[in-house]
């Protein structure tokens, strides 16, 4: 459909804002900022685990399934920014996503895909295997009562629930395998640009100055990721491969051919005098 507006300066947003109101736009990408970037980051741990899951099953010669049960909690903006990156960006099937929302009447597109849509957090957590949290903070205490008895323990939470800490939230879900990011702001030129260059995320996803301003050991546009989130999504991979009994010599394996490096050794992911301990490759 042809935009009318375009170029017309004097019915863009910023035309009726004051000057002291303009100093405040900066706040539009940040939220745009946030949003791809939480979406991307989301999607590559996804289609880590995945892709670790997979090699696990070959190692052990099963053919079990190699997809994650999906759950995405939360069926506003994020919730669906989400279900929508995951189903468009990664290699998640429509069948092996469920949403479970206040109102599921409103997601008639995405169960028009086949994606399971309803109002039941303790199905949806009793279901899935890496569950996502795109509640309100108001809304995170009463969530976790739901589900915090029904989670399995191979279930990987991931939170987007920025106020909540995560001792906090591991208190209220009494669960340990939880990822949460923490994105803080830093100076930046280009944040009023790159995170503008797309109006939906999955088509930012698809462009390279996005995908490089979103890497996560280098991500610039404004944002700065906390390092600890790539040390959870590593002891996520690492615990998945615990959960299977393999050796640590395997274990390594895995993670060096699934990184397409040779940097992983004992001392990476455990300390010193244990790494000491590890003698036999199987133990």
């Amino acid at each position: 459909m042809l935009d009318l507006t375009v170029n017309l300066t004097s019915l863009g947003f910023e035309a009726g804002l004051s000057g002291d109101e303009k100093e405040w736009v900066c706040l539009r990408s940040r939220a745009a900022g946030l949003t791809v970037s939480g979406c991307a980051h989301a999607v590559f741990a996804y289609q880590l685990l995945r892709l670790l899951r997979k090699k696990v099953n070959a190692e052990n010669g099963c053919a079990a399934k190699a997809h994650r049960c999906v759950g995405v909690v939360g069926g506003g903006l994020m919730g669906r920014q989400l279900a929508t990156a995951l189903l468009r960006a990664s290699s998640l099937e429509p069948r092996h996503i469920n949403i479970s929302t206040r109102r599921p009447e409103t997601l008639g597109e995405y169960s028009n895909m086949g994606v399971e849509c309803y109002f039941d957090n303790i199905r949806l957590a009793k279901w899935a295997d890496m569950l996502f949290l795109c509640v309100l903070p108001s809304q995170l205490a009463q969530v976790c009562a739901d589900i915090r008895c029904h989670l399995s323990s191979g279930c990987l939470v991931y939170s987007f629930t920025s106020a909540v800490p995560l001792n906090r939230l591991a208190v209220l879900l009494d669960h340990s395998s939880i990822i949460k990011p923490q994105y803080e702001f830093v100076a930046c030129d280009e944040v009023n640009r790159i995170w503008h260059l797309h109006d939906q995320v999955t088509a930012a996803l698809q462009d390279k100055d996005v995908i490089s301003a979103s890497v996560p050991l280098s991500i610039n546009g404004g944002l700065f990721l906390d390092q600890r989130w790539v040390s959870a999504v590593l002891y996520s991979l690492l615990n998945m491969c615990t959960a299977q009994k393999l050796g640590a010599g395997k274990t390594l394996r895995l993670l060096n051919g699934l990184f397409e490096t040779n940097t992983f050794t004992y001392h990476s992911l455990v300390n010193s005098p244990s790494a000491s301990d590890l003698n036999s490759p199987d133990e």
